[in-house]
């Protein structure tokens, strides 16, 4: 059965963190929305409805019976189960939304479903950025219980100080934790395969260190907070992601941030996370183009693929950054930050399209990872277009 994730309701409102993928590719908790559907169902035979440009790197449904998805929620286990239930023609509806359906993709239509059920019981679902690090606890213990139930968790070290039960703690294989603490009477713990928490690092769950991920010396992380795969963070961070491939190696904060993938923060860069009069945080929302009340007292950093900072760089609360931005400019940079920007501030000039490859190629090849020509198709959308 094809697994088809659909971002068609949510896409826009999840921009910046969207231009250069589905919905389904975002990081939340421990895992992609994609890869828990994958685990959820045991099912890896997945495609996408997504934008038309975004298609050529993820894959169009064939034109088969294929399972239907909303991807953005943590469904219960009687979700799970309606949702394995579901026969040709029937959908599951949550508040007023289709979220599932088994159809055929060969002339989609929403007339082939002649059933529709409503979900009574409350989901966690995700419907903006700042909801990604708000529920990120929620989606921590999710997936934290998908990876590891019936599994046995490696040991840790006795070098190190452990404050919690210790089966809240999860180390893959290949981890390396030395002469650091960690705490998991305020969350869930779990350290991916060939991960590194180096010496002196202060570790307070909910939090999640992805594969091949590095806590660099000393590094103080509070929760909720998910490193994604590839990504190396130091300094001070509380209740952030980062998708994956991303670095803020050196001290300064980040709280309450989503940071995509192919970032840098140079030394000492700082992003606020609450406003001086303790107000509700506004920010950028690219459907409305308008900057709208988050509800949140502590918002700080919505940042889009391959953007940097330079050193020093300081965020006021509530900044949005586009994709492919380079931030080096004295000053504190305006609330939005524009696609391509060259510096940082309201009409300064784009980052010219070539040396933007040229900085991803090189940044990519640190990696391992070749920037492939629909990469560059995407982020060629993104500047022609946005």
């Amino acid at each position: 059965m094809q697994l088809v994730f659909s971002d068609a309701q949510y896409w826009e409102d999840f921009l910046p963190l969207t231009f250069t993928r589905p919905v389904a590719e975002m990081r939340c908790g421990i895992l992609t929305f994609s890869e828990r559907w994958q685990k959820i169902l045991e099912n890896t035979e997945i495609s996408f409805f997504t934008e038309a440009y975004l298609q050529k790197k993820f894959p169009e449904p064939e034109k088969k019976e294929s399972l239907f998805l909303v991807t953005n929620f943590l469904p219960t286990e009687n979700v799970i189960q309606q949702i394995k239930e579901l026969k040709q023609g029937e959908a599951l509806v949550y508040e007023d939304e289709l979220i599932a359906a088994k159809i055929n993709m060969d002339g989609f239509s929403l007339h082939q479903i002649e059933k529709m059920t409503d979900i009574k019981e409350e989901l966690v679902f995700f419907k903006k950025p700042a909801d990604l690090f708000t529920y990120n606890h929620k989606a921590i213990d999710f997936d934290f219980d998908l990876l590891t139930k019936g599994r046995a968790s490696r040991e840790l070290s006795s070098t190190n100080g452990f404050l919690g039960d210790k089966k809240d703690l999860f180390i893959e294989e290949g981890a390396q934790i030395e002469f650091s603490t960690l705490n998991t009477k305020t969350g869930k713990i779990y350290i991916g395969k060939n991960a590194e928490v180096m010496e002196g690092c202060h570790l307070r769950g909910p939090i999640a260190l992805c594969e091949e991920s590095k806590f660099n010396l000393g590094a103080k992380i509070y929760g909720a907070t998910t490193i994604g795969p590839h990504s190396k963070v130091g300094g001070e961070v509380s209740n952030i992601i980062i998708f994956g491939y991303s670095n803020k190696g050196h001290d300064g904060f980040i709280g309450n941030s989503v940071i995509g993938e192919w970032c840098n923060f140079g030394a000492d860069s700082n992003s606020s996370n609450m406003k001086n009069n303790y107000g509700n945080v506004r920010l950028w929302n690219y459907r409305r183009k308008a900057f709208e009340d988050t509800g949140l007292q502590f918002a700080g950093l919505i940042m889009g693929d391959h953007s940097k900072t330079a050193i020093n760089t300081q965020l006021n609360t509530g900044t949005v950054v586009g994709v492919a931005s380079n931030i080096f400019k004295e000053g504190f940079p305006p609330n939005l930050v524009e696609n391509f920007s060259w510096g940082g501030f309201k009409d300064d000039e784009k980052f010219k399209l070539d040396k933007a490859y040229e900085v991803a190629e090189r940044a990519m090849a640190r990696r391992k990872v070749t920037l492939r020509d629909e990469d560059k198709a995407i982020l060629k959308h993104i500047f022609d277009t946005y």
